[in-house]
């Protein structure tokens, strides 16, 4: 019998599918359930505590590139510095696709310095220096040599709704700072900041909950507790909250004075396949009392020694801040490669007492003065909106990301002082000043309407090794000022200009660098007088344009990020004469930057650099001052500062950093100059687990050798700043 051959059957196949092209969406909530699925197990089982938990799993609607929200730059090496910023309607960027200098600090970096106010996370900067004394119920700046005023800090983007006065941190997540105008980027600053911008970024609920508790102390006798509790809810996660909530009260290192300062701060957000949507509301009060540190102006040439930092001359007075303001931003993907956006927000800030114009006037070389106090009563009332899109496409081999953004923000302010009579003092030994009476309800001084359009493309070729950003900005200023005697309109401007903005990165060599370079220019509102011993107090200037050339170069290291910068700004500016202001001024200022953050070595961190700045005034009132160094342009500033995580105690971190300011001239004729000065900073932290729950100990102290000097320059001419006195700080957190 003839066998048959052997058959072999294989198993049926699966009929193949059509083939459907996936959404952009879709393909991201694909990945990030594949990161959820590959991602490693926990090494020890969670306490019921943290069972008892909403879910940790990752939000499934991650965001595309283009967008904001749900969308942070991760931390860099170091956790200090993050990776990238926003920029403004161009969206958040890595620092070596920026062409521009930024430095992004993290919430890590705050809680671990102990950063109270927005002042304190600045310090690590050297670009920027103070013009008010430390302590004062308002905190401004100098970036580049160029005022900045705490009222045109950016919240999220937008300006006008951040905290007026002094920033508080615990509810932020990032502070950034980006060097330089950035009038095509963000819109109009209600000041102008043309010497850069600040924007801080909010707290939200991150995939994983967030319960701890922190309690503190501030020397003198500062006593103080700060909660941050975030959780998110719903299928795959997509409600966020968060809330963030402090008190602080007791007696400063100011003799005499006492500080209280309460926050109250909650974030709502939503992450859908296509929608995301953020809330933030916010309130805040500062008060001061007993009184509020000093600054000074000097008669002659000579400038007289810097009193103890401790000394109390405004004793008896007291100064109070209260802001509440809220925000609502929206993204909608339209489309694949479409975004839409838009952000609305409104604040009411309100002033009282004795704010930033403790001024020791025409202090002699004894220290003798003839002074005044003065009582502040004022408001801030604004509305932003800000909105646009964003959308990435290609034509051939270039890519492109264009983006369009409108801008609108309307502002109404009131202010009123009175002065009392004057007496004689000393800032070594004095008396207690005469007190002036309250002037009252503040009536409006000034109506102000900043509106704008922009248009901008990111062009990028050879996998964006080569990238150009291309905008131009249509800007429109319309101010109104009023007597606040009579209410009567004393100037009115309605100015106009398109300005233009161009960018270029390129990535020459495989390693991660890129040479940049920038040009913006920008229309800013004109200069307010706010030097109140002026014969035109309050009064503002028409707007004026202002120009920056900036070049430089970028390094990712892998674990170090090096940024140095070349620049070029030139703007209009207040020239004092007799006792008036006015606009006749034109200020260049020309200057080198280097920044650095990272980690060196593995528990070896390091964050700061130099600036090294020539300000010169080019234009004065009939030439008498050209050619002089512009007032509070010191020609060096260093900070930096180093964290080691000690091997021979786990758990134990040491802090250190180095502040260096050089000599600088407080007043344009250049008569009068205050000497350099360094400070050193130290501090320790101490991580451990206690019942399980993570522990961590922090003790800090700034001016650690307490050192007096004159720290700097106020934004009005021939007035300086003290120095803070050492100050200790200590606080325990517990994560639940």
């Amino acid at each position: 019998m003839t066998s048959l051959p052997a058959v072999a059957v294989d198993a049926p196949k699966e009929k193949p599918r059509p083939f459907v092209r996936q959404s952009a969406a879709a393909a991201r909530v694909a990945q990030t359930r594949a990161r959820a699925a590959t991602a490693p197990a926990r090494r020890h089982a969670p306490s019921p505590s943290v069972a008892a938990t909403p879910s940790t799993a990752p939000s499934l609607f991650a965001a595309p590139a283009r967008a904001e929200l749900g969308n942070l730059p991760k931390e860099y090496a170091g956790g200090q510095a993050a990776r990238g910023a926003r920029l403004g309607m161009l969206g958040n960027r890595d620092f070596l696709d920026t062409p521009f200098n930024m430095t992004s600090y993290t919430s890590k970096l705050i809680e671990n310095q102990q950063a109270r106010t927005l002042s304190d996370v600045l310090e690590n900067d050297p670009s920027v220096r103070f013009t008010v004394s430390s302590g004062q119920v308002r905190e401004n700046f100098r970036i580049r040599g160029f005022s900045v005023l705490v009222s045109e800090t950016a919240l999220n983007g937008l300006y006008g709704v951040a905290p007026d006065g002094r920033v508080p941190t615990e509810f932020l997540e990032r502070v950034e700072v980006l060097k330089g105008p950035a009038a095509l980027l963000s819109g109009m600053a209600p000041y102008g900041a043309v010497g850069g911008s600040i924007n801080l970024v909010t707290k939200q609920a991150g995939d994983t909950p967030v319960t701890s508790v922190t309690g503190d102390y501030t020397s003198n006798s500062q006593f103080g507790t700060h909660i941050d509790v975030g959780r998110r809810f719903g299928q795959d996660n997509t409600f966020g909250v968060r809330f963030n909530g402090a008190y602080r009260g007791g007696d400063t290192t100011l003799d005499y004075q006492s500080r209280e300062r309460g926050l109250e701060a909650l974030a709502l957000d939503y992450r859908g396949e296509k929608l995301r949507i953020a809330l933030d509301a916010y309130f805040n009060q500062e008060i001061a009392s007993g009184g509020v540190p000093m600054m000074a102006s000097f008669t002659g040439t000579g400038v007289a020694a810097a009193p103890d930092s401790s000394n109390n001359i405004f004793r008896g007075l007291s100064g109070r801040m209260n802001n509440s303001g809220a925000m609502g931003r929206v993204e909608y993907d339209l489309a694949d490669n479409v975004t839409l956006f838009a952000s609305a927000g409104a604040i009411d800030a309100r002033f009282n007492g004795l704010t930033n114009s403790t001024v020791a006037t025409n202090v002699n070389v004894l220290g003798r003065y003839s002074g005044t106090s003065i009582d502040l009563r004022g408001y801030t009332d604004t509305i932003s909106f800000q909105g646009g899109l964003r959308a990435d496409f290609r034509t051939f081999d270039i890519g492109h990301r264009l983006s369009l953004s409108a801008a609108n923000l309307e502002s109404k302010i009131g202010s009123a002082f009175q002065r009392s009579s004057a007496y004689v003092s000393s800032i070594y030994f004095p008396v207690t000043p005469l007190i002036a009476r309250d002037p009252g309800e503040a009536p409006k001084s000034t109506d102000t309407t900043l509106s704008s359009i922009a248009l901008a493309d990111t062009l990028s070729a050879f996998d964006d090794r080569a990238q150009l950003i291309l905008g131009l900005r249509a800007q429109r200023v319309q101010t109104k000022s009023y007597n606040t005697t009579t209410g009567a309109e004393t100037n009115y401007y309605d100015e106009s200009a398109v300005t233009p903005a161009f960018g270029l990165i390129i990535k020459p060599l495989p390693m991660p660098m890129s040479l940049y370079a920038n040009y913006i220019e920008g229309l800013t509102q004109g200069d307010r007088v706010t030097d109140t011993a002026a014969a035109n107090y309050n009064q503002i200037f028409p707007p004026y344009k202002s120009r920056q050339i900036e070049t430089g170069v970028k390094w990712d290291a892998g674990q170090i990020a090096n940024t140095l910068s070349f620049y070029e700004i030139e703007k209009p500016s207040l020239i004092k004469s007799g006792n008036v202001y006015n606009s006749d001024g034109r200020q260049r200022n020309q200057g080198v930057e280097w920044n650095v953050f990272g980690e060196i070595v593995e528990g070896v961190r390091i964050l700061g650099g130099a600036a090294y700045t020539i300000g010169v005034l080019t234009k004065t009132a009939n030439g008498q001052l050209d050619g002089k160094t512009a007032y509070g342009t010191p020609k060096w500033q260093v900070n930096l500062g180093g964290e080691w995580d000690t091997p021979f105690v786990p758990g134990l971190t040491l802090e250190g950093r180095v502040v260096y300011t050089s000599a600088q001239f407080v007043n344009s004729a250049n008569t009068q100059k205050i000497p350099e000065w360094a400070r050193l900073d130290a501090g320790l932290r101490y991580s451990t687990q206690l019942l399980d729950k993570k522990v961590t100990f922090r003790a800090n102290a700034n001016n650690l050798l307490d050192h007096n000097y004159w720290a700097g320059s106020y934004f009005a001419d021939g007035i300086v700043i003290l120095s803070a006195p050492r100050t200790v700080l200590l606080s325990a957190t517990v994560d639940f």
